[in-house]
């Protein structure tokens, strides 16, 4: 009898643990995936083209809303959590209704979910979305390159588009971007990278995807998202945590075991944090890895024009994932909001339209700053229309891509830009030395 199995995720990791698990595995029947957290994910399929033998008619995406349902009327026997970024405690809640309804509930590990690559890899991930693993691995890219090393970045999946055309995709150029139709939340980890020379992989199947890279690099960086567990075997890893979340490196899944594997933890933002939360997260580091090495960091502001913040009333865009399911009430917009001081911060959800209206109804404990999300081009077309219609004096722009290029803001527009600053030693090139 094949266990009749439903996997939970969000159009990432239960692709990557169905790839390189259950897809060539005749006792199990991949029943459907359910989607969570990404917009657009459900209602339609995991194609054929890319679900294997087992597989001649894809498999069907649903909400994970219909999980309860999914259950009983498909007879399921087994339900495996694969996404990111969710408190423990969630975890939990969704197992209890899974067992309620009759399955069992597992989450998978690193032995049978992890690739072993042919070049060393070091892979950056993170306690909780937004800790800062982009400027991380900015800064171990930068280090490798200023030694001759070729190295080839592997972003974690965010495919958002046509799955088949995505099976494999790199990145080199902006036209690149433009022929995979991306959207800001992918645009945003591709093109600083891209800015500044390094080839970026990514897609669906990320078997197919490394064989690619390792034939033009003779360092892997695997550059995480979320707070998941890399996709790869590394031979170093660096785990980023933010004392603006004192505990949370303890309280989130997979945030935690990243803190358990990591070789490096980057503690970020300490210029920002307050005293007793570093404290905090340095005995948590210490309680979960003690033998961990830690490096100090903080996330200075680079304004483009200060004038257009101080004394007048700003609209601040930050990052959307970070806002939503990341949790952060803040960033380095409000921040740099205050330091150049603004009249104030004007509140957007009076003045948004569709999707984006949408999105604060979800996550209400956003506030007053605007979500970057555009995870399609109806979604995009709202977030214009939504800064255009905000009553505001100036826009700052804190994502990690300048949104103008994408999108016509009819405002005044200044621009917030963050890179990784070790404070001390060691350093992202102590450590990358020793490697």
């Amino acid at each position: 009898m094949r266990q009749r199995t439903i996997i939970m995720g969000a159009a990432g990791r239960d692709f990557h643990n169905f790839n390189v698990f259950f897809r060539d595995k005749e006792q199990y029947e991949i029943v459907a995936f359910t989607a969570n957290q990404i917009p657009n994910i459900d209602g339609r399929k995991y194609p054929a083209e890319l679900s294997g033998k087992l597989y001649p008619d894809g498999i069907p995406i649903y909400s994970e809303e219909e999980l309860p349902e999914l259950i009983k009327k498909e007879n399921i026997d087994l339900v495996v959590f694969a996404y990111s970024d969710v408190s423990h405690e969630t975890i939990m809640h969704k197992a209890s209704l899974v067992n309620a309804c009759g399955a069992d509930f597992i989450i998978m590990g690193t032995k049978n979910t992890q690739l072993k690559s042919l070049r060393p890899v070091i892979a950056i991930c993170a306690v909780r979305t937004g800790c800062g693993k982009s400027q991380t691995t900015r800064k171990v890219c930068e280090v490798l390159n200023a030694k001759g090393r070729k190295i080839v970045v592997i972003r974690h999946p965010m495919p958002y588009g046509d799955l088949v055309k995505q099976k494999v995709q790199r990145f080199a150029s902006y036209e690149d971007l433009e022929r995979y139709n991306c959207t800001i939340e992918e645009r945003e980890e591709y093109e600083p990278h891209i800015d500044r020379g390094n080839i970026v992989y990514a897609g669906v199947d990320y078997c197919a995807i490394l064989e690619e890279a390792e034939k033009e690099a003779d360092i892997i960086v695997w550059d995480g998202g979320n707070n998941d567990l890399p996709f790869y075997k590394p031979d170093l890893q660096i785990t980023v945590v933010d004392p603006l979340r004192p505990g949370h490196e303890l309280t989130y899944y997979p945030g935690e075991t990243n803190l358990y594997l990591a070789d490096v933890v980057v503690i970020n933002k300490i210029d920002t944090a307050d005293f007793k939360d570093k404290l905090t997260v340095r005995h948590n580091i210490k309680m979960r890895n003690p033998y961990a090495k830690v490096i100090d960091g903080a996330s200075p502001l680079k304004v483009e024009n200060p004038d257009l913040i101080t004394g007048k009333r700003v609209l601040v865009i930050e990052d959307g994932p970070t806002l939503t399911h990341g949790e952060m009430t803040y960033g380095a917009g409000v921040v740099a909001a205050y330091k150049y001081n603004c009249k104030n911060l004007v509140d957007p959800r009076p003045y948004t339209v569709g999707t984006i209206t949408d999105t604060f109804k979800k996550y209400p404990e956003i506030g007053t700053i605007l979500p970057a999300m555009g995870y399609g081009k109806q979604q995009i077309e709202d977030l214009e229309c939504t800064i255009n219609h905000t009553e505001c004096d100036a826009v700052i722009i804190a994502t990690p891509i300048d949104l103008r290029r994408i999108i016509d803001i009819n405002k005044p527009c200044t621009r917030v830009q963050y890179e990784l600053q070790e404070i001390g030693r060691p350093t992202i090139a102590d450590v990358l030395k020793d490697f």
